[in-house]
């Protein structure tokens, strides 16, 4: 998987499928990588996608944190530019669609529609984050993990056939990259840009969500005019794990609507 150079760090991206099909931009969690896409990339052969682990996470280079919301989206601006993509749909999932919201509102030359999944204009409280902060710092992403992760899947997270991997994925998080990322959505709060938003949009939720509740990704649907809602019975945090097939026929309808297929 590339490597790709920028002046100040190097992002572990993937481009794959037909390079002058339809561009998608995958946009993961906090706490993941790019491969928490694999499910859903496999039932879309007729886009050309771009995904990167994101600073600080997989095998992207971690710089020190705290890392401003500002710089995630600078980074996902020069992905696109670096592989000469245009009108492009960004789907980005809980920080992920935060990033969208502030590439959508910077560069809309380059953003044609969004995803927003299991994501908000604003996502906790700054001090809420700081506790998981320092928790995190004193003791590792141990120390947050079982509370994520019932976050993301609900009072029965336990018994869910993917927990193994999803504990790893979330434990191999580099902690710099974690918390640095955390500070980001500590300090966003997207209301009044995403709000002047007009671009096409579909919000995503999860039924079991305690990170992004359906009601918070709605009210952020209902900022944007025209915007599209859609729930996932089932599925919490992480729906393109949970219910890929779901997802993915969600993915689809959308483009599909748009023209972009």
């Amino acid at each position: 998987m590339p490597l790709i150079f920028l002046p100040d760090l190097r992002l572990n991206a993937e481009l794959s499928g037909p390079v002058n099909a339809p561009p998608v931009v995958l946009l993961h969690a906090l706490g993941t990588n790019q491969r928490l896409w694999d499910r859903v990339v496999a039932q879309m052969p007729r886009h050309c996608i771009l995904r990167a682990d994101m600073r600080g996470h997989g095998l992207s280079d971690v710089p020190p944190g705290p890392y401003a919301m500002g710089a995630l989206i600078h980074d996902v601006e020069r992905l696109i530019e670096h592989f000469a993509l245009r009108d492009v749909v960004v789907v980005g999932l809980s920080i992920g669609g935060m990033i969208a919201q502030g590439l959508a509102t910077k560069r809309l030359d380059l953003v044609r529609a969004m995803v927003l999944s299991n994501t908000a204009a604003r996502i906790g409280t700054p001090d809420q984050w700081q506790t998981r902060i320092a928790a995190v710092q004193a003791g590792g992403l141990e120390a947050v993990a079982d509370a994520t992760l019932e976050r993301w899947f609900g009072r029965r997270w336990r018994d869910l056939p993917h927990l193994p991997d999803m504990r790893a994925m979330l434990l191999a998080t580099p902690v710099e990259g974690w918390m640095g990322a955390a500070a980001a959505i500590a300090g966003t709060d997207f209301y009044t840009p995403t709000a002047a938003l007009t671009l096409p949009t579909l919000a995503i939720a999860g039924a079991n969500d305690g990170s992004t509740p359906p009601d918070l990704v709605r009210e952020t649907a209902d900022l944007i005019r025209g915007s599209r809602f859609a729930l996932i019975r089932g599925a919490g945090h992480l729906p393109m794990l949970e219910k890929p097939e779901d997802y993915a026929t969600l993915l689809a309808d959308f483009m599909k609507s748009i023209g972009h297929v």
